[in-house]
């Protein structure tokens, strides 16, 4: 689909889409409380949490680290660590943006320190009120029954959460070996060199459980729509998250663990708008830092950085300061993103029967 020969010839541009078939008519329970978004019309934008996944100073760390490795390398003294021979399976670069979790495992270990340190917290804004209007119920001294109640109440709602979250967080910071663990493969994969999707099928492919080998459900990028789901959460609040969904079989990405449900759908719209500039091959990749190294990789990325004269260490060099107040304008930009009002362009090619 491209005269560029880094990229196959499924790679996805959007002035090269072709005719497709009638779309497959959604079950009833596949259109509740689902909004397709428009295709096309894209602004350069994300949701502001992937814009802030890696900070100017991050990079400066992550380059700063790759330089002493590499000088350890040259003098031959360099060792790895064991956690640098794990394949996480996480890919995000200017060929891949790949999707893994970790293991159950590593999520303990992560969930008793927030939940730990929440908790705590809660407990102590609460208690303050209550102890106040306890001791006004009672003649009992003060202090007297300040010091009673931590021995007998307060030692066990403090006493719980604060060792849960001091004992998740020395091992999270001192045994990385305990919960830093490889998970059982990727997820999902969006591939920009071959304008494919890809979801990673355990569950339905017995060979999985016979011999580790996953199952792959792959389809061309322009052959899914993406929704918007809305739900009610605990309290009844709309909770809306974006997904994928394959137009003509059973192929769904749920992008919930990238991008947190919530009552606002400006920020899905926003990651709509980003996967559909990443997978474009017809422009550049998506400006953000944590493309920067692997700009110079990509051909298209490479031709318009060439010919607009881009500083190749825009995000690098970037002062904190200034970095917040990209994020601000991001923070309005996404407040403000018009999706709703775009017409479905993917609509001249193919019929939508639902």
């Amino acid at each position: 689909m491209t005269d560029q020969s880094w990229y196959a010839q499924t790679a996805y541009g959007w002035n090269e889409v072709p005719q497709q078939e009638r779309s497959a008519e959604r079950p009833w329970i596949m259109r509740f409380a689902k909004v397709r978004l428009p295709w096309g019309n894209t602004d350069e934008i994300t949701s502001v949490n992937h814009l802030e996944k890696f900070s100017p100073k991050t990079l400066r760390q992550y380059e700063e680290i790759k330089k002493e490795r590499e000088e350890k390398i040259a003098a031959h003294n360099y060792s790895p660590t064991p956690q640098e021979l794990i394949d996480f399976h996480i890919r995000d670069d200017h060929e891949r943006f790949r999707y893994a979790s970790l293991p159950a495992s590593s999520h303990f270990w992560l969930y008793m320190k927030a939940f730990g340190k929440w908790f705590f917290y809660i407990f102590f804004i609460f208690s303050i009120p209550s102890h106040f209007v306890m001791t006004s119920a009672t003649t009992e001294p003060f202090w007297e029954l300040t010091k009673r109640s931590i021995f007998e109440y307060y030692a066990w709602f403090f006493g719980i959460p604060l060792l849960s979250w001091a004992i998740g967080s020395i091992v999270i910071k001192h045994f990385p070996s305990l919960w830093i663990k490889p998970s059982r493969g990727p997820i999902w994969e969006l591939n920009r060199r071959t304008g494919l999707v890809t979801v990673f099928d355990y569950k339905n492919n017995g060979e999985y459980k016979k011999n580790g080998t996953i199952g792959e459900l792959t389809a061309p990028f322009y052959e899914f729509d993406a929704y918007i789901a809305t739900s009610p959460d605990s309290q009844g609040m709309p909770m809306n998250v974006l997904y994928l969904a394959h137009r003509y079989r059973n192929i769904m990405i749920n992008f919930g663990a990238l991008l947190c449900p919530g009552p606002e759908v400006q920020p899905a719209c926003a990651l709509w708008d980003f996967i559909q500039n990443y997978m474009d091959v017809s422009r550049p990749l998506p400006d953000l830092p944590q493309y920067e190294e692997y700009r110079h990789l990509d051909p298209t990325t490479a031709e318009y950085d060439r010919l607009t004269g881009r500083n190749p260490r825009f995000w690098i060099d970037m002062d904190d300061a200034t970095f917040k107040q990209v994020v601000k304008e991001m923070h309005r930009r996404v407040a403000n993103i018009d999706t709703f009002q775009r017409p479905n362009l993917m609509a001249r090619y193919v019929t939508y029967v639902d």
